[in-house]
């Protein structure tokens, strides 16, 4: 997991802001409390982190941060019915076929890591800022 994250190059606040909304619907307290807390050390607005859960109803999001979103969504919730064409179509027609694979990767990830501390119970609350950069 360690190597596959390393291996993800995406901008990092995007990369974060995808994190968090996985973290979200997963229920996962640790990541939550983590991407958050790097969000707001990189300068992120408490408007923008508080109004994820409704990003399709708040003008805070542009386009590029919207195509990520949807398709974070549609890829964290797969079993519920699979990545809808729109929603994959309008991701691959705002990133090129690279950056696309590589949002796909970190989507991937953020999940596979929900799902591993939440298994082994990682306690949320004590993250510092920055302490997994060096990581990712």
């Amino acid at each position: 997991m360690l190597r596959l994250q390393q291996s993800i190059e995406l901008d990092r606040g995007l990369g974060d802001l995808v994190a968090l909304r996985a973290s979200q619907i997963d229920g996962c307290a640790f990541c939550l409390d983590m991407h958050w807390k790097d969000l707001r050390a990189a300068g992120e607005s408490e408007e923008r982190l508080y109004s994820l859960d409704a990003w399709r109803e708040s003008p805070l999001y542009n386009d590029r941060e919207r195509a990520a979103l949807e398709l974070c969504e549609a890829i964290t919730l797969v079993a519920d019915g699979h990545v809808p064409d729109a929603g994959w179509e309008r991701a691959s027609g705002t990133f090129d076929g690279r950056e696309l694979a590589q949002l796909v990767f970190a989507i991937t990830a953020i999940n596979a890591w929900n799902r591993l501390t939440i298994a082994t119970r990682l306690e949320s609350g004590h993250y510092q800022p920055g302490a997994f950069a060096e990581v990712a």
